[in-house]
């Protein structure tokens, strides 16, 4: 992880068009994968276990692949794996211990993971913790959990990645990117004060900056693209109280959720991750955002931005300096313990 790619000469790297699809906005991961066939491969899905993650496991291992649940309960994920067992076709599926905040569970993990591994969906998240919460590492928690947690798994799986020939990443970002550049001076708001959706925000962004990092990684045959999924009501939610979401339109006074009429079902909002886990569509395509099945429109304000991805998310700049960040993070928490 530590071979710096070459320095761009200007940015985007990609080319101006973007790439589209023909799957709308609120199709299924079903649909976006209908008709390929992933028998052979080997996916890695984090947080597989509930909301969109499971919906990810369930297109993947359907289409044929074999795919690992990756979660801090595998218990949890015993009825989707019962579910799956029965699906005429559907590739093995099993569960397998990680807490991405727990640099040990990730280092067993990927020591535990033996050949190529094709597909590695990083969509484990934490989301707006009320209070500035802090990892065993010293760091905050969502950066923990959402970035370093997966930039550490990637990196001690890129031989295995490697090994596969046409590996291929996804991060599951979020539209609150768009309100959060990085900040390389105050990471874990050890100085400015604590903001949830600042904290929350600034994870995802260092989501798709991973994905503009793994260029360097071309080489070797493994793309990487983040993707925001869209509007869903999921577990993520659990840490907002009933008066925000009540504020979000999304509570009605007796505590029942309803969901607004642009929010997606589960198994819409992981067709962007199925897409860009297994579509023909993205082969060799690295470093870009999507929603909605189509590449993002680039931002140049969050001020009224109804989606689209912003350019401190795609900078490669940035990219290599968060690199660099989280390689050092890293090393300084190994020499610590």
């Amino acid at each position: 992880m530590t071979t710096p790619p070459p320095r761009p000469e200007s940015r985007p790297e990609h080319p101006v068009a973007r790439l589209t699809t023909p799957f709308p906005s609120h199709a299924t991961a079903a649909e976006v994968i209908d008709g390929v066939d992933l028998s052979g491969r080997r996916a890695v899905v984090t947080g597989g276990a509930s909301g969109i993650g499971a919906e990810t496991v369930r297109a993947l291992a359907a289409a044929g692949a074999e795919v690992v649940v990756a979660t801090r309960r595998p218990a949890s994920a015993e009825p989707l794996l019962s579910e799956l067992a029965d699906v005429p076709g559907a590739g093995p599926v099993r569960a397998a211990r990680l807490d991405l905040a727990d640099l040990s569970s990730v280092d067993a993990f990927a020591r535990a993971w033996q050949g190529p591994l094709d597909i590695l969906v990083a969509n484990a998240g934490i989301m707006a913790l009320p209070e500035r919460t802090l990892s065993d590492a010293g760091w905050e928690m969502q950066l923990a959990t959402n970035f370093l947690g997966h930039f550490a798994l990637a990196g001690s799986l890129h031989g295995a990645l490697r090994a596969s020939g046409a590996a291929r990443i996804v991060a599951v970002g979020s539209g609150a990117h768009l309100w959060a550049p990085f900040d390389f001076d105050d990471p874990h708001f050890e100085r400015r004060p604590y903001d949830p959706w600042a904290a929350y925000g600034q994870s995802k962004t260092a989501d798709a900056l991973l994905t503009v990092g793994a260029r360097r990684w071309a080489a070797d045959g493994v793309t990487a693209n983040a993707l925001s999924p869209g509007y869903i009501l999921t577990n993520l939610q659990r840490h907002l109280d009933d008066d925000t979401m009540r504020a979000f339109g999304v509570m009605d006074d007796e505590g029942n959720l309803t969901p607004l009429p642009h929010y997606k079902t589960p198994a819409q909002g992981a067709a962007t991750s199925v897409l860009l886990a297994a579509s023909p569509l993205l082969d060799g395509v690295t470093g870009r955002y999507f929603e909605d099945n189509q590449e993002a429109p680039v931002v140049e304000t969050a001020e009224g931005a109804q989606g689209g991805v912003a350019p401190h998310a795609l900078d490669p700049e940035a990219a290599d300096r968060l690199w660099e960040f989280a390689e050092t993070a890293l090393r300084t928490r190994s020499a610590e313990k």
